[in-house]
């Protein structure tokens, strides 16, 4: 892959992650799904790439691409959990994981 064709993928990578971002923040299925879809595919093309190909610019730009994502995956993680919770709470089922009294009661005996 050529350093061009490297810089291009990268900035769309960027610009699926923000679009995913955006998904996310309006809860839009769709754009989730398909922004899913793209990172895979934008993988896939950058799966060759060898760390020798990097400039300081693709190294930035990939550093970038690392934080979105993980802001991305900690979003998504917050929403289920926050689904979860109304589930439960509706279906008035316990919660599978209790911390507060357990560590209470054994800080107690400490």
């Amino acid at each position: 892959m050529s350093s061009s064709d490297l810089r291009d993928t990268l900035r769309q990578m960027l610009a699926v992650l923000e679009e995913e971002r955006q998904a996310l923040a309006g809860l839009d299925l769709d754009g989730i799904v398909g922004a899913s879809n793209d990172k895979n595919r934008l993988c896939g093309t950058l799966e060759g790439v060898e760390p020798v190909q990097l400039d300081e610019e693709c190294r930035g730009m990939l550093d970038t691409a690392r934080r979105l994502n993980e802001v991305n995956r900690q979003v998504r993680n917050i929403i289920a959990a926050n689904v979860s919770r109304r589930l439960d709470a509706m279906m008035g089922g316990p919660q599978l994981y209790r911390a507060g009294a357990t560590y209470a009661v054994a800080g107690a005996r400490a």
